[in-house]
């Protein structure tokens, strides 16, 4: 089955139900995006205030583009050039197509000539997470297997972003299999370790880690990134910039290197990292909707972030999980950012959080290796790796089948009770992370996937997103602010997100490259 999406967005309403249509049509997106395809015109107008092409939102760079106030050619010029200067701080991008890129570019240029877009994203430079398959170009997952694959077709999201007239650049560094950190960030045995533009000395994160940093850098407009316990909103915190985990079933999987199926598939989701909060916007409805493979794929359509009333939102939020305290820092910010929305005067905030986080947890991090990660094994066999990355764990306890059976149970019966917790809520405000970004040198506990405040939203498969909204005081890292959404609701994750950055600022310009 091909990767691209079968035939369009309008295609995609088409196998919806009316139900669905007649939502997404009430919402006013479908017919900016319909427009965005027909003109190829950003269905989005830029509120981002930047002059550099190199920093600015893609969303205000395809407008430039489109107007031709700047040209394809001359915009993937300026990011290849950026790249240069930059990678071999950093170690970002690990894969380069820039002969291809300039010859898409030049295509893209010819097309406004003659009055053509291919889409909303006509001529924006993006990479891409290296855990993606990208037809013709290297594609290794972090794993020595993979050292020299290349790929035949695009994973489902990188068609559709091509599709809307996005270049691809290059591939940004991943840990093996997205997993394989070892509390080193982002490190993989092909192409080794991965810096913070902000402070070389500090990890970008992971498993993103690459893609967060090169989109911070400015060597990239957007990337597309994958998240199985925070490897989206991890990097968007450590790098400053902004990233969204959807709903489960929003986005799908396809030709990622971990995706779907098989009983641990349900953790994995795949989004987008960009600079601004509106570039999150733009590209969620191009990204998302059934491609007819991932069978987890539910054709909800994405709903338009604008249309949503942030003063009728009930927000509930808390700044410690009970089990590892932020930084008196962090815990700031999660004040900082509810005084924001209790001056704009929302329905209410109430102190509160789901129940049973610290028990969720425990039940994952047992089911994580109840197979004794066999399934991390068979990814090693599947694409001939003998040589596994020093941080890829396969150790784990080989459950009896009714001890299985039972952590299912349990997982979903908390599940369960926190979904009708949230019922009462519409947006959870919360911290992203125990502390500002960590140096390489700095050890997280082994079963750090049961303490964290990003994993628990990958069980639940809630939607979250990062936005940056302060600095640290040490070293002028950057702090980011986690928001969390109903199921199905990443609108209202994303208005939420671009609420607290138009009071915050959001993205600042790293000074180490």
């Amino acid at each position: 089955m091909s990767f691209s999406r079968p035939a369009s967005r309008r295609r995609f309403l088409q196998h919806s139900t009316a139900t669905v249509a007649t939502a997404f049509v009430a919402s006013g997106l479908l017919a900016r995006l319909r427009a965005a395809e027909s003109s190829g015109a950003s269905y989005l107008a830029s509120t981002d205030t930047t002059t550099d092409p190199l920093f600015m939102s893609a969303t205000k760079l395809a407008g430039l583009i489109r107007t031709k106030k700047l040209s394809a050619t001359e915009v993937v010029k300026l990011h290849l050039a950026r790249i240069a200067a930059v990678n071999p701080k950093i170690n970002a991008v690990v894969a380069l197509c820039a002969e291809r890129a300039l010859a898409e570019a030049a295509e893209a240029d010819a097309l406004l000539a003659q009055g053509k877009s291919k889409g909303a994203l006509h001529g924006v430079p993006m990479t891409i997470k290296d855990s993606f398959d990208t037809a013709g170009v290297v594609s290794t997952g972090g794993t020595l297997g993979r050292k020299n694959f290349v790929p035949g077709k695009d994973a489902t999201i990188v068609a559709r972003c091509r599709e809307a007239g996005a270049i691809l650049l290059g591939k940004t560094n991943t840990p093996e299999f997205t997993l394989g950190g070892g509390g080193k960030g982002t490190v993989n045995l092909v192409y080794g370790l991965t810096r913070n533009p902000y402070h070389l000395n500090y990890q970008p994160s992971g498993s993103s880690g690459g893609a967060g940093a090169i989109v911070a850098s400015g060597g990239s407009s957007f990337d597309l990134g994958s998240d199985y316990g925070g490897s989206i909103r991890g990097p968007a915190f450590a790098n400053g910039i902004a990233g969204l985990k959807p709903t489960l079933g929003m986005v799908p999987r396809t030709g990622h290197i971990v995706g779907y199926g098989g009983p641990f598939e349900s953790f994995q989701e795949t989004g987008p990292l960009a600079r601004r909060v509106e570039d999150l916007t733009l590209l969620m409805p191009i990204i998302s909707g059934p491609d007819w493979s991932d069978a987890t794929m539910a054709p909800v359509p994405f709903g338009d972030p604008a249309a949503v009333d942030l003063k009728k939102l009930r927000i509930a939020y808390y700044s410690t999980n009970g089990q590892v305290a932020p930084t008196a820092e962090l815990q700031a910010t999660v004040k900082q950012c509810v005084g924001y929305f209790s001056a704009l005067g929302v329905a209410s905030i109430t102190a509160d959080a789901p129940p049973k986080m610290k028990e969720l947890g425990e039940i994952r991090n047992k089911f994580n290796g109840a197979d004794s990660r066999e399934h991390i094994r068979r990814l090693l066999k599947l694409h001939g790796t003998t040589q596994s990355s020093p941080g890829l764990r396969l150790d784990g306890d080989v459950l009896p089948s009714p001890d299985f059976t039972r952590l299912c149970e349990e997982m979903d019966a908390i599940k369960s009770e926190q979904l009708a917790w949230f019922e009462k809520y519409d947006l959870i405000i919360c911290p992203a992370s125990n502390s500002a970004p960590i140096t390489h040198d700095a050890e997280r506990p082994r079963n750090w996937t049961g303490a964290s405040y990003t994993s628990q939203y990958n069980t639940t498969g809630w939607p979250a997103g990062v936005v940056r909204c302060a600095t640290a005081e040490k070293d002028n890292l950057p702090l980011g602010i986690q928001v969390v959404g109903q199921p199905w609701r990443d609108d209202v994750v994303l208005a939420a997100l671009a609420f607290i950055e138009s009071k915050t600022g959001g993205y600042v310009k790293p000074t180490a490259v």
